[in-house]
This record gives structure tokens, C-alpha cells and sequence, in this order.
């Protein structure tokens, strides 16, 4: 990995080369993806006082915790998933920066622009998957396999928006980098 490339804090915001078209689409993104990550703050809580309850209840209390394990999965499906967008707003997934040192400016923007959209076409594929998973376990009310039996649509509901979610954050990021590629001063302060 380079010192050189990564330096930069991540900063929150929408990428200047964002076409203009877009605009209102990133600034809804980027509301909902703050929205998203305080709900998935929460989750985490839930799902940690969740799990400290039932070692509590299970080991000293002698009772059963037939529903808190499925409940902090369900927490951290959605924390997971809903979140997913927010780190790809500031790039934040794991990256190697190393092919990027190699490559000229220009063959680097177009090597962002291909992995922009592969990632793109991977989570709009994963996310249309998981909206099929919803609506099956909507229609057929299927459940968990436990005595306490929760309907998988919460799941299921939770990964497809977070997906659907993450792959607008991808379209407009590609957006971003296919006008860049085009205009190299795209996005730059004069």
C-alpha cells in the first residue's frame, strides 16, 4: 500500500465532478446515508445490550433467550447493509492502492472508472437478488427456523435496501469518474 495516494482524511460530501444532473441525487444520498449511519449506530447498541441480556438472563438468571440471538442478527444485518453506502460515499471499503502508484494519472482515472462500474453491476445484481429474497419470504410469510419464528422479510428487507442504497452511491460515483475521465479539470476549484 502507498502513503502517498491515501493521506487525505476521508471527507463527507458530494465529489465536485459529480455531473450537474445528479446533484439532487447525491445531496439525497448523502442525507439519507447520515440518516442510515445513525441508524446503524443504534443497531449496534441494540444489538450489544441485546446479547448482554441474554448472557445475563442465560448464565446467571438460569432462563431461556429463545429471541436474542436473531434479534442482534437482525441489528447487525441492517447496521452492516444500511451502512454500506455511507462508506462508499467517502471510499472507505478496502483498497489497494498499489496498481494506482504504477499508472499514469490518466490510465488511473480510467482504472477507477472500471471499478466503479464493476462494483456498480455487482451490487445492482446483489441487490436485485435480495429484492426477489424479500418479496418470496413476503408472499410465502416465511420465518426463521427457531421456536420464536420472525419473518425473514425483515432480513431480507434490510440487505435489499442497504444494496439498492450502495448501488445509487455507486452509479453516482461512476457518473463522477466517467466525467472526470472525460475532462480531467472536471470538478476542480478555478
Amino acid at each position: 500500500m502507498s502513503q502517498a495516494i491515501d493521506t487525505a482524511p476521508a471527507v463527507l460530501g458530494i465529489d465536485p465532478a459529480t455531473p450537474a444532473v445528479l446533484q439532487p441525487l447525491a445531496r439525497l444520498l448523502l442525507r439519507v446515508n447520515r440518516a442510515m449511519v445513525g441508524l446503524g449506530m443504534i443497531a449496534l447498541l441494540a444489538a450489544s445490550v441485546v446479547l448482554t441480556y441474554s448472557v445475563v438472563s442465560r448464565y446467571v438468571l438460569k432462563a431461556s433467550t429463545d429471541w436474542q440471538d436473531e434479534t442482534a442478527v437482525f441489528c447487525l444485518v441492517g447496521a452492516t447493509f444500511l451502512c454500506g453506502a455511507f462508506v462508499q460515499s467517502i471510499r472507505g471499503h478496502v483498497g489497494i492502492e498499489a496498481v494506482s502508484t504504477l499508472l499514469s494519472p490518466r490510465l488511473n482515472r480510467l482504472r477507477q472508472v472500471g471499478v466503479d462500474a464493476m462494483c456498480a453491476l455487482f451490487c445492482g445484481f446483489f441487490a436485485w437478488k435480495s429484492w426477489t429474497l424479500f418479496h418470496e419470504a413476503w408472499v410465502e410469510h416465511q420465518t426463521t427456523s427457531s421456536s420464536w419464528a420472525p419473518p425473514l422479510a425483515i432480513p431480507y428487507g434490510l440487505m435489499a435496501l442497504g444494496m439498492s442504497l450502495l448501488t445509487l452511491q455507486l452509479l453516482v460515483q461512476l457518473s463522477a469518474s466517467l466525467n472526470r475521465a472525460a475532462n480531467p479539470n472536471a470538478g476542480r476549484l478555478r
